[in-house]
This record gives structure tokens, sequence and C-alpha cells, in this order.
């Protein structure tokens, strides 16, 4: 057949027709990473935060997306795998363009995607409790650092438990074992013996807690006083739980107060021999507030089961989620400069009725939390700061950090700021 030449150019309008609307049609939407292991050791505590990221992707778009276009979800499972975090990173960067990825939990998983972040100039939204000691320009830490948590539930456990012996107990990666050098500094600094401090770590996944949980019994027998503040991760923490109660350790005689341990993880657990343990969080589901009466009647709506609970974590990302949507409002772009900018002293509400903050350093305002494990799998809640903690990305008690800053306004803009030398050692 021949085409005359009329018809050759309708044919070419036709076509760059179709490629302009299929290329209108994708800039309609404005995609966001979720990075969350939906498989593996860390699955007990990651799903619901994918579940949670989805749901308030759906409110949004319900309220009319974000700068007039609708947010597409887009999901990986790096199956707490951490080498496949980074995988997984570049694809949502590279691959599928989002302009923000919400997600991680351990800061193994952390660590491995850094460099990614960095590179591509693409922004992280971190919803869990670290060890500090980083601040990264591409990073939002909107968990809590170890001043909003660590520190605060040993202070606690001094003064109101008069806690004399310590159990530091931690899976084997960098949180734990960050969180407890600066917890042993801290337990030394306020005059605790080294023999006091008993430290242990076990890999992930650890199911055999006999012998050692035999140890903390007995390192718990010597006269004083004894807790365990545990930094133990994931699934873990089930066999943990089940063999204190096995061997009749209860919360009068030995209390562990642990930083990993929400009303997920206690989901579906026999809490009866737990009643009285503690945990140290910025939000429990349990708190009192209008803010937290919506979210978890959002929440129960959204994944249609009312058993399901909410936690910390789940209310990190609506922090961080909120406070990515108003930045890119105030910067009129999802470009990644122009939100760095924009974030920092941006406030939203938190779930236990106040605002939280993004400070210059890429952390959050939070208030502290101490609560008591319940038999129905809640919290009550036994100790709360006056009000909000600004989080502190470099520890005050190791050397090396304590005269460190991080400030990434200009022109400052420095992660690792020494204010002795006023040289700037982190990236800028």
């Amino acid at each position: 057949m021949k085409f005359t030449s009329s018809a050759i150019v309708a044919i070419w309008t036709v076509a760059l027709s179709l490629g302009l609307s299929s290329s209108v049609l994708a800039a309609d939407t404005i995609k966001v990473g979720i990075l969350h292991s939906l498989s593996g050791t860390m699955a007990i505590s990651e799903t619901t935060l994918k579940d949670t990221m989805l749901m308030l992707i759906e409110e949004q778009n319900k309220k009319g997306g974000l700068l007039g276009k609708k947010l597409e979800a887009v999901v990986v499972d790096p199956a707490s795998n951490w080498p496949l975090f980074a995988e997984k990173a570049k694809e949502l960067i590279e691959k599928e363009k989002v302009a923000a990825t919400f997600g991680c939990w351990t800061s193994v998983s952390r660590k491995s995607v850094l460099p990614v972040f960095e590179e591509q100039n693409s922004l992280l939204f971190y919803p869990v409790q670290y060890e500090g000691e980083e601040s990264s320009r591409n990073v939002f830490y909107t968990g809590a650092a170890p001043n909003q948590q660590a520190i605060p539930a040993v202070d606690y456990l001094m003064k109101e438990i008069k806690v004399e012996r310590w159990v530091l107990a931690g899976t084997d990666y960098v949180y734990p074992r960050t969180t407890n050098k600066i917890l042993e500094a801290y337990l030394k600094l306020k005059g605790v013996a080294v023999d006091d401090i008993m430290i242990n770590y076990t890999p992930f996944g650890h199911s055999d807690w006999q012998s050692i949980v035999s140890d903390i019994k007995k390192f718990g027998s010597a006269g004083k006083k004894t807790a365990v503040v545990s930094t133990i991760n994931g699934d873990a923490n089930v066999p943990f739980y089940k063999e204190l109660g096995n061997q009749g350790i209860t919360a009068d005689t030995i209390p562990v107060v642990a930083f990993s341990v929400g009303e997920e993880e206690l989901s579906g657990i026999d809490t009866k021999p737990l009643v009285g343990h503690l945990a140290a969080w910025n939000y429990f589901m349990s708190v009192k507030s209008e803010a937290n009466d919506a979210f978890i009647e959002s929440w129960l709506k959204f994944i249609k089961n009312q058993d399901r609970v909410t936690n910390d974590p789940m209310e990190a990302h609506y922090i961080g989620f909120n406070m990515w949507v108003k930045a890119v409002e105030k910067a009129g772009t999802t470009d990644p400069d122009a939100v760095q900018d924009a974030i920092i002293g941006v406030a939203v509400p938190n779930l236990t009725g106040g605002y939280s903050a993004m400070m210059p350093n890429h952390h959050i305002t939070k208030p502290v939390l101490i609560g008591e494990i319940q038999e129905d799998g809640q919290f009550e809640v036994v100790w709360e700061t006056a009000g909000l903690v600004v989080g502190d990305d470099w520890s005050d008690y190791l050397e090396g950090s304590k005269d460190l800053i991080s400030d990434w306004r200009k022109p400052l803009y420095c992660g690792a700021y020494n204010v002795v030398t006023a040289k700037c050692s982190g990236t800028k």
C-alpha cells in the first residue's frame, strides 16, 4: 500500500498525540516508594508499616492528591535481606522515579541504602528508633534518637524502680551495639560499676533463649535490683518473652524495658506472664487524644480487621508523610533540593495531641513515654516527659561525638560540625 504525504502526516500526528497522551498520563501521578520487608525475620514488624503508608496515600488522594496529581504507591519487598535493600532502593529511584521513599526498620538496612539515596539525591523517611551518630541531608529521621528513648528509659528505671544492675540485651547489629555503647557510657557516668553491667548479643531470628535467660536470672540474683534493657529486634522477641515466663522472670523480679517491642509485636502472644514489663516509645495506641482516636478509626476501617493495632513506627510514618506533603506544597515541587529546604521548621500534628517539628538536623521533636504491658497486649502509660524532646543526632556521652552537631541550613549545611574545631567532618 502506498501512502500519500498527507496520510503520512496524519499518521505521525496521531502517533505523536498518543505519545503525548501517555507521557501526560504518567506525569499525572507522583510516585511514592515503600521500602519495607514483607518477608523474612523483620516482616513481623514491617508489613504493618507498608499498610500504613498505603492508607496515608489513599487518604491524601481522597483530599485531591498533591500539587494537583494523584499519589501512586510503589511497593517493593527487600525481604529482610540487607544488601537487597540497596538494590530495591536503587530500583525505586532509577526505574520507578519515586519522589520520596518511606521505609527501612533496622539500622543495618538504613546503612545499606544510605549511599544510594545520597548518590541519587533522593529522599528517605526513616520511621524507627535508632542509635543516632548520623545525619544525612537525604534522610529524615522520624523515629527516636537515643535521647528520645534509651536515656529517658534508663533514667526512669534508676529513679522510679531503683535499678542498680543492668542487662543490655540486643540483636547483633549496629543499632543495639551503638545504643548499648551509649548506655554503657551513660551508666558509668552515673556511677554504675562495670561488674553491674552485663551485655549480650544474639543473631537475628534467635530462638533458643534458655541459657541466656538463665544467665540473666543468675545475674539478677546478686541482691541488687536488676533490669533488662532490650534492643532485641524482630521475631526473636516472641521466644525471648516466652522463655522469661518459662523461667519465672516477672516484672517484679527483673523488669524488662524494650525499645523494639510494641503493640504489633505483642499481637498473638500470651501477654499474661509479661504484665508489668515495660517499653519506651513516643506513642502508644492507648494514648487518649482526638488525633489518635481518628487515626485508629481510619486504620481499622482501612485494614478491615477490628483486632489490628497501631504502634509507634506507624505514628512516625504518619508524621513523616504529612511533613513531606506539607513541604512539597510549600516548595511547589517534589524536587529533592527544594523539599529539603522547605521541610526544616515544618510542624504537623502527632498522635499524642501535640505538634512535632522537623529540626535543622533532620530529626523531629517528640514526647517520650514509658508504657507498662497489660493483659490485653496494650500499654498503660506510667511516665512521660513534660514536653517535647528534640532528637539529638550525635550523643553527648561518646568521645568523638559529644562535640558534633548537624545543621542542614545554609551556610553551615553540615552533618557533623565540630563546635570545638569549627570544622565540618560530615557530608556537605
